[in-house]
This record gives structure tokens, sequence and C-alpha cells, in this order.
């Protein structure tokens, strides 16, 4: 199975960015191995409908990404399938949600959208440019990350940790000062 794990936001308005963050981080901080799939990484920053080329590419995709959920923190982790959103969380609230939930359901009218989890964070700071993260969003990240790993390996993936120095803040001002925008 071809797997993509797909970074959302924007990283210039802090906790707005984490899904690139995350993925990044991930990316950076783990070696993973499957006989049977492929898991690649992809930054979709704020591209939304432009990821549908992209996206059809692939049998599963796992987005990471900030959500908005009614009774959650700052922080609060949430996984769940597209096709079962639960009814207290959305995708409102920052610069880019709703274009990638249009984007998905646009895929689905024509049938060509993969079987698609979320992973999602309640942000904290989605406004005012800044690279820095907020303490929630961080230990959130933590959970996003135990999540995803283990879902990972319920998926038949290898994982070992390859940098075990890496940590989330420093990786996210280092994309940001490396003129990688």
């Amino acid at each position: 199975m071809k797997i993509l794990l797909l970074g959302i936001g924007n990283i210039m308005f802090s906790d707005e960015g984490i899904g690139v963050h995350l993925c990044r981080y991930i990316q950076k901080k783990y070696y993973f191995a499957s006989s049977s799939h492929t898991l690649d990484f992809i930054d979709g920053g704020t591209l939304a409908e432009r990821l549908i080329p992209i996206i059809i590419q692939y049998d599963y995709v796992i987005i990471l990404d900030c959500i908005s959920a009614e009774g959650g923190e700052f922080g609060d982790v949430y996984f769940f399938d597209f096709d079962d959103i639960p009814k207290h969380v959305s995708w409102q609230g920052s610069a880019h949600e709703v274009e990638m939930l249009q984007t998905l359901t646009m895929m689905d009218v024509v049938g060509d959208r993969p079987k698609t989890k979320i992973i999602g964070i309640i942000p904290k700071v989605v406004e005012g440019t800044t690279l820095k993260l907020t303490d929630e969003i961080i230990k959130g990240s933590k959970t996003a990350e135990s999540v995803l790993i283990k879902h990972l390996k319920e998926l038949g993936f290898e994982v070992r940790v390859t940098d075990e120095n890496i940590d989330i803040q420093s990786e996210a001002y280092r994309f940001g000062q490396n003129g990688d925008l």
C-alpha cells in the first residue's frame, strides 16, 4: 500500500503550522520500513485543492493538522477517520482548514479520495507572525507523535528512532530560518 503522511498548515502563524512541523519532525526523527508498504512525507502547507494530483496517487493518507473541537482544550489531540468525523470536531478558525475540508469533500464527489485518517491538534495561537510554538501545542505534538507511531506500527511498519536529540520547536525554527519557506 502506498501511504502518504501529509502535513498541513501555515508555519508563519505559530501553532497553525503544527501539521507541517510534525510531518518534518517525524521524517527526521524516525526510520520506517515495510515489506508491503511505502511511506512518503509531504509538506502540504496551505495548498489545499492543489494537493489533489498528489493525494490521488496514494492508497492511504494520514493528515497532520490543527483542528477545532467543542469542549476541547489547547493541545488536545484527536485521531479519526475522515469518513467518521466526530460531531464535536470541526475544521474552522484557521487560515487553511476549510479549504482542506473542501478539498477532501471534492475528492469524494468524483470518487478519487483514498482512505484518509486525520491526526488533529487544537491550536492556541494561529495569528501573529512567529515560528514559536506554544507549550500546549508542543505537549500535544508529543501525544500526536505517539498516536502516529502506534498507528504506523499497526499498519505493519518497522519503526526505529534515528535522532533522539531532535525537538519540534528547534526544527520549526531551523525550517523557518533556512529559507525553506
